[in-house]
């Protein structure tokens, strides 16, 4: 495993925000995160790779390499800094041009990163953090500002990315429709896991029906079963 969370509990403005959660991401799988808005899935992720004080057991892989990418990164339109000038920052000329390349951005190198659109923005971050070669890619809600041709484009991405390098990701994502399609477990958290497991296996757990209702169960459920069933119709 590459990191092991073991009753990690949080507190912040006089209320618990997790309580004892257990979660464990191994190298070449998709985990992703769903629950409502207020459930605590970002400040698992920042309690997970240290950036707020927490409660518990968090096992890391000795000298793990993270690429994380924040749910809201703000821009300064005030301080002038190119794309290339940004990714150098954090990794080597030669891996930051790599990274660029690979996610389909090179041509953004020379310029300014104020100045990128939402689906630019989303992928260059993306480049930032597969620029230090991550054994663990973490992502929160990578797809802001995206639209939706680029959502499902980059979503694609970060499956190649998994296949090509055999990193864990570990996602958090509001697409359910994705997250049906994408992910190799699925963890639903409200304070606590509510349910986890493969997709088909949470769409009929009751714990997903009672916080995200019944319709949208059934609906994602028939959604899976055409995707699976044309999967498996084209790989024939």
């Amino acid at each position: 495993m590459l990191i092991i969370v073991t009753d990690l509990s949080v507190r912040a403005g006089g209320r618990t925000i997790l309580d004892r959660v257990g979660l464990a991401i191994g190298a070449g799988e998709i985990v992703t995160l769903i629950g409502p808005n207020g459930s605590g899935k970002t400040s698992l992720l920042k309690a997970m790779l240290g950036l707020m004080p927490a409660k518990g057991r968090i096992e890391r892989k000795p000298g793990l390499r993270v690429g994380y990418v924040p749910q809201n990164f703000p821009r300064d339109r005030s301080l002038p800094i190119t794309v290339g000038r940004f990714l150098r920052l954090h990794a080597k000329q030669d891996d930051a041009r790599a990274a660029l390349e690979r996610t389909g951005v090179a041509a953004l190198e020379p310029r300014q990163l104020s100045a990128l659109s939402g689906g630019e923005l989303a992928r260059v971050l993306l480049a930032r953090a597969v620029a230090t070669r991550p054994e663990l890619l973490v992502l929160d809600e990578p797809l802001a500002g995206v639209d939706v041709a680029g959502e499902a484009a980059l979503y694609h991405l970060i499956a190649e990315l998994r296949d090509e390098t055999g990193c864990g990701v570990l996602l958090v994502s509001h697409d359910l429709h994705v997250v049906m399609a994408q992910a190799d477990r699925v963890v639903c958290l409200n304070g606590h896991v509510c349910c986890e497991g493969r997709a088909e296996q949470v769409l009929k757990d009751p714990a997903f029906e009672e916080l995200f209702g019944t319709r949208t169960a059934a609906e994602l459920a028939l959604y899976a079963h055409r995707h699976d069933h044309s999967h498996h119709t084209g790989s024939a």
